[in-house]
């Protein structure tokens, strides 16, 4: 037995002296649990008998309330050591498969023997030896397996920067408690590792990657500098990955002061919510609170108006011809994105101060009772010193006692009596006992008429101007869509010498979608903030933590909002602007971020190393980009890419279909046919049936999963996949230079194989393309 075999026989012998050591503590706990869990169904089942309840006098009650609370702190004491141990037995089972997946030897300056590290996805601590025997991949040390290689290193500790020396580190493959593959290396995270990692095919949802954190993507994980954390990188670099466990080292390291739900993810869409739902839990955290921006506006505005939402506006836009009505909606995307329309917001703010504010008159039963005229003339009432917002507060308390007035004087109209005549038989009930308890009837009948009727009436009338008052608390007699489109009247607030390219148009575009009650996604975001400005800006200050993924989708003017939204926490946006493929994306978004943030409290780190696909493929995408030497391939070998053209429609579909088939013998997981539009998904959806079986997947269905799907484009953003088969990359479909990103976003979707076939004469982006980097066949 030569040296590096007896090496590997003692680390196989520590791997089982962990994995029984977590079995002996899995055992433990299984007993702890099941009491606890007793007790807790215990206490719950007599918390009452075990209550002494005496509400005779004040101190009886006092005792009581005493009693009451140490029964209900002892339960809680009790769950939460439930909890805890559930959690810990979920991380021992995880860490009886794969303990660890590193090893560090580190010897301090002050020492003269090496500390021996291995690093895990938990902490595991051996109480008997008194010593770690896992750290866990967020603890300061462990940073020095990310950040050094071998000599000198040096990590920040909670007492200061701890120095020394690098003498060993190693890296294992573990798979039930066997070591697979065990390698020392010089570098951050060998290739070896990395090739296996990357090698597997995709899963239906992303895996967290501690054993293969890159230095710098350890930058952004454990990058606690400022409050604006900016991330730019290539397509498969590893981002999105970054970002979440960054969640986890923030978790970790602020376990005291930080929960998951003060941590909000905007993601681009409900299917990547479920691509990347388990990364979390996977390292034994609870997920953070995930959302979309559009679910966000659908719940503020969606009752009020039918909405538009990014994906339906994306296939509007690439759907466009080139015809004057295509082209404003183009110019007005834009413009309702920039921080000029949001000036202009401002602008007309501050004259509705003084004049112009629109309100709907106060109505019950048909009935205007404040006719909006009256409620405008109290507003202007108050002193422009006082914000609008609170002049609103101030309006709403005024009609609520005029409403009062109202229905003092409405207890005697007809409708009341109708009303009460229907009343059920428990409302009498109650009623009587109210007056009882009010001593207004001494025997036990309910025989005064004139009282009954004045009571009921009081009742019927209170109920009926219940739900008016809380459409008053709510502001609703602002008329806000007549004050946003005022916004967009000839004499409005921007004046000739400042009005946008096709201003005009704009303004009449508007004004149709409005009066037809709908909502274009490019008016939601102002629409809102007009609300916000008007009504008070409802902001989170509890959230302490905002990750943005696919940042470069969203306009100046939505960022401006979210930071508003969010005036207490700290942001980290991801993004990649080679994939902006929203009209709105001017790749201005970052740069308004880093200044309003500031230098001194922005940190910005940009990848350029691509992991997710082949170097082949790789080579490939990059030379779609204004600059493709900014994007460095990750050396795994594949196939090149292959390019296959018909000028048959029929011999195109057939080749498709016999593709999908030669993939799915290979058992290739995840395959995806990516088409340009929802359009186009389902005639290819339509041509591919008979042929071959993939499944339809649109912007209704909320999560991903594996085998063949067709699916658009913009949904296909952020999901990466074993093979990708580009529908049609012919002129007729991706023409436009403007469409050029969103060309590179759909190749870059592939892992291992890349397939584009093309009906017809092929898109001009091949021109830009060298022949070797792929394989062609011309049919």
């Amino acid at each position: 037995m030569n040296q590096w075999e007896k090496e590997w026989q003692t680390e196989q012998e520590r791997v089982n002296s962990v994995v029984e050591k977590a079995a002996q503590k899995i055992r433990q706990l299984e007993a702890h649990l099941g009491g606890k869990k007793e007790d807790v169904v215990d206490i719950r089942k007599n918390f009452w008998e075990d209550v002494t309840v005496n509400l005779e006098d004040a101190d009886e009650a006092i005792e009581t309330a005493a009693s009451i609370k140490q029964q209900a702190e002892l339960l809680s004491e009790l769950e939460r050591s439930h909890k805890n141990a559930e959690e810990q037995m979920k991380s021992l089972v995880r860490l009886s498969d794969s303990p660890y997946f590193g090893r560090i030897d580190f010897k301090e300056k002050s020492d003269t023997a090496s500390q021996q590290i291995y690093l895990g996805i938990a902490s595991f601590y051996d109480e008997e030896k008194d010593e770690f025997m896992v750290f866990d991949w967020r603890a300061p040390i462990s940073s020095l397996y990310y950040d050094y290689s071998l000599g000198t290193a040096e990590y920040e500790a909670p007492g200061g920067v701890i120095s020394g020396e690098m003498e060993l580190k190693r890296q294992y493959i573990i798979r039930n408690a066997t070591i697979k593959s065990m390698f020392d290396t010089g570098v951050t995270i060998g290739d070896e590792l990395l090739q296996e990692v990357l090698s597997r095919q995709a899963n239906p949802q992303m895996k967290s990657i501690v054993a293969t954190i890159q230095k710098e993507q350890n930058q952004i994980i454990r990058n606690t500098k400022g409050s604006l954390l900016i991330v730019q990188g290539a397509a498969g670099c590893g981002k999105t990955s970054a970002a979440l466990q960054r969640v986890a080292y923030l978790l970790y390291r602020y376990r005291e002061t930080l929960s998951a739900n003060q941590i909000v993810l905007f993601s681009p869409n409900n299917v990547f919510n479920s691509y990347v739902s388990n990364v979390l839990p996977e390292l034994g955290e609870e997920n953070m609170m995930q959302t979309t921006f559009q679910q966000y506006i659908h719940h503020h505005l969606g009752i009020s108006f039918h909405l538009e939402d990014p994906l339906e506006q994306m296939e509007a836009v690439l759907t466009a011809g080139e015809g004057p009505q295509d082209q404003t909606r183009l110019a007005s995307i834009q413009y309702k994105a920039s921080l000029d329309f949001m000036d202009m917001i401002e602008t007309y703010i501050s004259r509705l101060r003084k004049e112009g504010m629109i309100f709907k008159p106060v109505k019950f039963r048909g009935k205007a009772l404040i006719p909006a005229e009256e409620i405008q003339e109290k507003f202007y009432s108050y002193s422009p010193s006082v914000s609008i917002p609170n002049r609103m507060k101030l309006v709403s308390e005024w009609l609520v006692r005029e409403v009062r007035k109202f229905e003092k004087a409405e207890r005697n109209e007809p409708w009341v009596e109708e009303k009460i005549q229907l009343l059920d038989k428990d409302v009498y009930v109650k009623l009587y006992q109210k007056l009882q308890k009010k001593k207004q009837y001494s025997d036990n009948t309910f025989n005064d008429f004139e009282r009954e009727q004045k009571l009921l009436s009081a009742y019927v009338v209170s109920r009926a101007f219940k739900p008016l008052k809380k459409r008053i608390k709510g502001l609703t007699f602002v008329n806000l869509k007549a004050l946003y489109m005022s916004l967009f009247k000839e004499d409005g607030v921007v004046s000739p010498a400042e009005a946008p390219s096709k201003w005009k148009e704009i303004r009449l575009l508007t004004a149709k979608t409005l009066a037809d009650g709908e909502l274009y996604y490019e008016d939601a975001t102002p629409f809102l903030y007009l609300k916000e400005r008007i009504e008070g800006f409802q902001t989170n200050t509890a959230v302490r933590h905002v990750f943005i993924d696919e940042a470069q989708d969203y306009s100046p003017f939505q960022f401006a909002f979210i930071q508003r939204l969010f005036p207490r926490s700290k942001m980290t946006v991801l993004g990649d602007l080679n994939q902006s493929i929203y009209a709105h994306s001017t790749g201005d978004a970052f740069q308004m971020m880093y200044d309003r943030f500031g230098r001194e409290n922005t940190e910005r780190i940009i990848l350029t190393r691509s992991y997710r696909s082949t170097r082949q493929i790789v080579e490939f995408t990059r030379e779609l980009l204004d600059e493709p030497d900014k994007v460095i391939p990750f050396n795994r070998d594949g196939e090149k890419p292959v390019l296959k053209q018909f000028s048959a429609s029929g011999e195109h579909s057939r080749a498709v279909a016999e593709t999908i088939k030669q993939l799915q013998n290979e058992q290739v997981k995840t395959i995806a046919v990516i088409c340009k539009t929802e359009q186009e998904c389902k005639e290819a959806h339509e041509a591919l049936k008979g042929q071959a079986e993939a499944e339809l997947m649109l912007k209704e269905s909320s999560s991903f999963k594996q085998g063949t799907l067709i699916i658009p484009s913009y949904l296909a953003k952020g999901i990466e996949f074993d093979a990708v088969l580009v529908y049609d990359a012919s002129k007729e479909v991706y023409g436009k230079d403007s469409e050029r990103k969103l060309f590179y976003t759909v190749c870059t979707r592939a892992m291992h194989e890349l397939h584009l076939f093309a009906k017809g004469e092929l898109s001009p982006f091949f021109d830009r393309i060298p022949s070797d980097t792929f394989l062609a066949e011309i049919k």
